[in-house]
């Protein structure tokens, strides 16, 4: 640090010393919110891949009964040929952006598509399109989830960096420039107390060298 000399370089590491222990509040806050947002992600993600297995195993039940009652050839015929749409939603916390939901629309039948051969195939459709929505809404929390841990991994880092680099740097700069503020006024004032015991000196002695 290229410190000013004098009272200007006490001033500006007081600010700049000032400045780091906002920075470090400001950090040990978003840390907190960032570990309480990354353990309500993590509970969330526990429960929407649970959610998502089960609606997997629905999912495969059901074409499995469809292609004993019909056959492969029925599964073909069912299958929806649109592709479905996902609209994710967004959110913002801590100056991260990071995905907060999602929206599943379709896939929709074509018009003119054949009828599902069984009873079995119309449940395995609507059980692949429940496990459709549960699959993307298990991606969108667990994308959130590893954007927030990483987050809070780098805020610690900075976190640590202010109070274990910058903050005592500081500390240290600013206690050695104020022993040499202390050590200089005390110098002058010894230069002072000299000069003024010199003068006195001197006119007590008198114009001729004598003292009055």
């Amino acid at each position: 640090m290229h410190t000013p000399a004098g009272r200007a370089g006490r001033l500006w590491l007081q600010r700049r010393l000032a400045t780091a222990r906002r920075a470090a509040d400001l950090l040990d806050h978003k840390l907190r919110v960032l570990r309480a947002e990354r353990q309500r992600l993590s509970l969330q993600e526990e429960r929407t891949a649970a959610t998502w297995q089960a609606a997997h195993r629905e999912a495969d039940t059901w074409v499995v009964r469809g292609v004993l009652l019909g056959g492969q050839r029925a599964i073909r015929l069912t299958a929806d040929r649109a592709d479905a749409h996902v609209e994710i939603a967004w959110e913002q916390s801590m100056g991260l952006t990071y995905p907060a939901g999602a929206t599943v629309t379709g896939p929709a039948s074509a018009p003119g598509a054949p009828p599902a051969g069984n009873a079995a195939l119309v449940e395995a459709r609507e059980r692949c399109r429940l496990a459709l929505d549960a699959a993307v809404q298990h991606a969108v929390v667990e994308a959130a989830a590893r954007l927030v841990e990483a987050q809070e991994r780098a805020t610690r880092r900075r976190l640590r960096a202010v109070e274990h680099r910058w903050i005592p740097r500081l500390e240290e700069s600013l206690a050695r420039l104020l022993f040499k503020l202390e050590e200089d006024e005390h110098a002058d004032g010894v230069r002072l107390r000299w000069a003024a015991s010199l003068g006195a000196d001197e006119e007590a002695e008198g114009p001729g060298g004598g003292r009055s």
